[in-house]
């Protein structure tokens, strides 16, 4: 059941990475409709996989791991947490901004963003992607058993 639940924190680890490069990868287009809805299908699978990485990794502190007195005495563990934490912080904002956009794409116009305002998204969703290899080290080093008080 252990490997069953590293393989599926895995793949939602993965399904993150590659809808906030996705996001990344769109915002960087010129703004159109179909830009725009694959911007918010991004965000969506994005914090879809969020939320699976979350109650997967969870569950597998409590249940499928080495014991929650193991975790939260990690040092890399506690860095991991604080950045994914950060990365949903700082997700709010684009997510915000993408679910602003409903009505207009629903009547079938273009979102208008204001130039600041998407430097601003750009740049959000830079700082989020910048935080996971920090993330990862701290999950590799975790998993070697480095910085356990």
């Amino acid at each position: 059941m252990n490997s069953l639940f590293a393989f599926l924190h895995h793949i939602a680890a993965f399904t993150l990475v590659a809808a906030l490069a996705m996001e990344l990868a769109l915002i960087r287009e010129t703004l159109s409709t179909s830009i725009a809805r694959k911007l918010q299908r991004a965000d969506l699978i994005f914090g879809l996989s969020a939320a699976a990485v979350l109650v997967i990794g969870l569950l597998r502190v409590v249940y499928f791991g080495k014991g929650v007195t193991y975790y939260l005495s990690n040092v890399p563990f506690m860095a991991k947490l604080t950045l994914f934490i950060i990365i949903g912080v700082l997700s709010i904002y684009p997510t915000r901004e993408f679910l602003s956009w409903r009505h207009t794409l629903k009547a079938g116009r273009i979102p208008y963003v204001a130039p600041d305002k998407l430097r601003k998204l750009r740049v959000t969703i830079y700082l989020e992607l910048a935080a996971l290899p920090a993330l990862i080290l701290c999950a590799a080093l975790m998993a070697r058993g480095v910085g356990s008080l």
